[in-house]
């Protein structure tokens, strides 16, 4: 597992926080932490756990997977596959078995070009339409 980066992490979240105008009493507050243990994450002294981190990122209304990032208990590569998971299943504009073909669309290149699977429910040899090249 990566080693926390708590000093970016404090920044990043202290920049957040002042883009949404909340106050470290505001934030602290809606996250459910004390205002002395956000103050110290703030100014990397302390390191939260990932729940702590979900709680922030709740509040602040951002993935919490950014925060996971910054924090470096997740990698970029897998936090943007999450995301756009998340998109696909969270569009109201298309029917669940819709989703589900672009999710098996998205895991087949994904395999192809030496990433994985990422979910269990795709095929193991997805029969979609891919370049030759």
């Amino acid at each position: 597992m990566a080693s926390l980066n708590v000093g970016n992490l404090g920044d990043f979240l202290r920049e957040q926080r002042r883009t949404a105008q909340l106050s470290l009493r505001q934030l602290a507050d809606a996250a459910g932490v004390s205002n002395p243990y956000l103050s110290q994450i703030e100014r990397g002294l302390r390191k939260p756990s990932a729940e702590i981190l979900q709680q922030l990122a709740k509040a602040l209304r951002i993935s919490a997977e950014t925060l996971y990032v910054q924090a470096g208990i997740l990698d970029e590569r897998d936090r943007e596959e999450t995301e756009v998971r998340s998109v696909i299943l969270a569009d109201p504009t298309i029917n669940e078995r819709q989703k589900q073909v672009l999710l098996q669309i998205y895991e087949s290149f994904r395999k192809e070009n030496g990433h994985g699977i990422a979910s269990d429910d795709a095929p193991a040899d997805a029969d979609v339409a891919t370049p030759s090249n």
